[in-house]
């Protein structure tokens, strides 16, 4: 079963395994930056520390920075955002995940946002 976070900063972490995540930007990131035309992601096997840069995200609006809340390995990209990222247009809670991470520690994720404080601090 997954278990959804939240960041101040609008990105999503998804518990997909007991150390492993999977990252992204939610909605209302993807309708503040407008079209989003390029996106750079980290190479596989690189270590991203909390609040570091996990990927380059540029839109039509401005350019701005995926960081991780969370220190930890990328596992994986999503090579289909890199190739098209008006993806994380039209899908960013889906298809147009950023990263897999292995957490350095998966304890920290109940520092995180849950849906409730996230749908407050938006709304």
């Amino acid at each position: 079963m997954s278990t959804l976070k939240y960041t101040e900063d609008h990105e999503w972490l998804r518990l997909d395994d007991e150390d492993v995540v999977t990252v992204g930007i939610t909605n209302y990131a993807q309708d503040a930056l407008g079209d989003i035309v390029f996106v750079q992601l980290p190479e596989i096997g690189a270590r991203i520390a909390e609040g570091g840069e996990a990927a380059v995200i540029e839109s039509v609006k401005a350019a701005g920075e995926l960081r991780m809340p969370l220190a930890g390995t990328v596992l994986e990209v999503n090579q289909a955002l890199a190739d098209a990222p008006a993806l994380a247009n039209t899908d960013p809670m889906g298809e147009a995940w950023f990263v897999r991470i292995r957490l350095d520690d998966p304890a920290a994720l109940s520092g995180l946002l849950d849906q409730d404080a996230y749908d407050k601090l938006v709304a």
